[in-house]
């Protein structure tokens, strides 16, 4: 490849032991970055460091403590040096319908999705006032236009936007750009979970054509690591996902008339559950928890 700027640079990625996380740290290692992988799945994240290509170093640590995350980023900055890009990708979902959904686990998305990043900006914002670096917030469609049935994950996802766009406009006298990443459907394992259960598949296999369709997770990391290197404020996989920007606030009553539609229909005789976390990563998040096995 090309020389890249982040050739020989430190980038940190939380979330990295699966999924679009995995796929990105592949992306950045080929474009000569040095990798430090954050998450608290520790065997994932070993089996991602030894298949890049060049040295990475693999933490666990859970974004909602910020202690860990303070240690995590001494140990990037006196291992790796400090970093110059911070992508916070961490995130996990549910699925159900918010009236007889677990106040726990609802907290808990919001938590790790909104609260981790936070967490994770405040952990190496000095590195990255240092370096005059980058901070790349994975947003999601989510951000643009509720989804039903996704209510802890909407809320999350809206609020991380609204707090990055809050960061850049505090940080950029400083030299450190931040950017929105909205990737769109992306071939994980959250997504091929929440594909079992009727109600998340219906809803989606509705929407119109470009919007349904579900992208592999190499095609995102790829273009998201290529964002990464201009240090994009915005960054929408696929592209046309812009001009749904503009028109954000026609979403709501479009979703309104849709539901209205499909929801009596597959609620009709039996009741629509929550599907817990979901994916590896959501049981991951689930075992990790104090208590649990």
């Amino acid at each position: 490849m090309p020389s890249s700027p982040l050739q020989d640079r430190t980038v940190v990625v939380t979330g990295a032991a699966r999924g679009l996380g995995a796929a990105l740290a592949r992306e950045l290692a080929r474009r000569g970055a040095r990798l430090a992988l954050l998450g608290h799945d520790a065997a994932g994240l070993g089996a991602v460091a030894a298949s890049l290509p060049t040295a990475a170093l693999a933490i666990e640590v859970d974004a909602t403590d910020h202690s860990a995350l303070n240690e995590a980023a001494a140990e990037v900055r006196g291992r790796l040096g400090r970093p110059s890009v911070v992508v916070a990708n961490a995130g996990i979902a549910q699925g159900g319908p918010f009236a007889t959904s677990d106040p726990v686990s609802w907290r808990r998305v919001v938590d790790v999705n909104l609260t981790g990043s936070a967490h994770t900006a405040r952990a190496f914002l000095p590195d990255l006032v240092g370096t005059a670096g980058y901070f790349l917030q994975v947003a999601s469609p989510a951000s643009l236009g509720a989804t039903p049935m996704m209510s802890a994950y909407c809320a999350s996802k809206a609020g991380v936007e609204a707090f990055a766009r809050a960061l850049r406009a505090e940080v950029a006298h400083q030299g450190v750009a931040v950017g929105v990443a909205y990737p769109a459907w992306t071939d994980t394992g959250m997504i091929r979970d929440a594909e079992r259960f009727a109600a998340l598949h219906e809803l989606r296999v509705h929407m119109p054509p470009p919007v349904r369709a579900v992208h592999p997770a190499d095609a995102v990391a790829a273009r998201l690591a290529r964002e990464v290197e201009r240090r994009r404020t915005a960054v929408y996989v696929p592209s046309w996902l812009r001009c749904v920007q503009a028109v954000r606030s026609a979403l709501p009553p479009v979703v309104l008339r849709l539901t209205r539609r499909e929801l009596p229909r597959l609620d009709a005789g039996r009741p629509l559950r929550a599907t817990g976390r979901l994916g590896a990563g959501g049981r991951s998040d689930r075992a990790a928890e104090p208590g649990k096995d």
